[in-house]
């Protein structure tokens, strides 16, 4: 069973889908920023490859002793990720989606795969760890904790978003 917060996270972003048109989830208000529908492809695209460092952890038997960075320390005492922009390589780019259905299917598939976890994290070996670029080596358990932070780091970009649609 996914924590509470997960589960809401995730329902409100799939709750928020129905004020959209497809237009509105495509548009662009100047080119170098990402569309709502991108921004939803980034979600969904960044916490299925943050599962799959679940999966990696789970299935390792071989312990890492490194650690969090100075930034992995700072966000997970946080919570979540502070209340700044990140900007990601410019090669980087999410897609627009095809259709919300696409979009919902994507979070659905996210809620599945957390919930298979729910209560299995908790019993990996916190030491099978995996990298992550900025934040060090985390075990299952902070992979599994990520995912919703990340959602709710894009709720300020949501809301900018939003306030730009015409």
């Amino acid at each position: 069973m996914m924590k509470m917060s997960e589960q809401t996270t995730i329902e409100f972003y799939k709750y928020a889908l129905n004020n959209y048109t497809m237009e509105q989830l495509r548009y662009k208000s100047v080119e170098d920023v990402w569309s709502v529908g991108q921004m939803y492809d980034h979600l969904i695209a960044v916490a299925l490859e943050y599962i799959a460092h679940i999966e990696t952890c789970a299935a390792s038997s071989e312990e890492q002793m490194s650690g969090r960075t100075e930034a992995g320390e700072e966000l997970f005492q946080l919570g979540g990720f502070p209340p700044i922009k990140i900007k990601l390589p410019p090669e980087y780019i999410p897609r627009n989606p095809e259709s919300k259905e696409e979009i919902i299917a994507g979070l659905d598939d996210v809620q599945e795969k957390l919930g298979k976890w729910a209560d299995k994290v908790d019993y990996i070996n916190p030491r099978c760890r995996c990298n992550h670029n900025g934040f060090g080596w985390l075990n299952a358990r902070e992979w599994y904790d990520l995912v919703d932070m990340h959602f709710r780091h894009h709720l300020r970009q949501k809301a900018e978003l939003d306030q730009k649609l015409v």
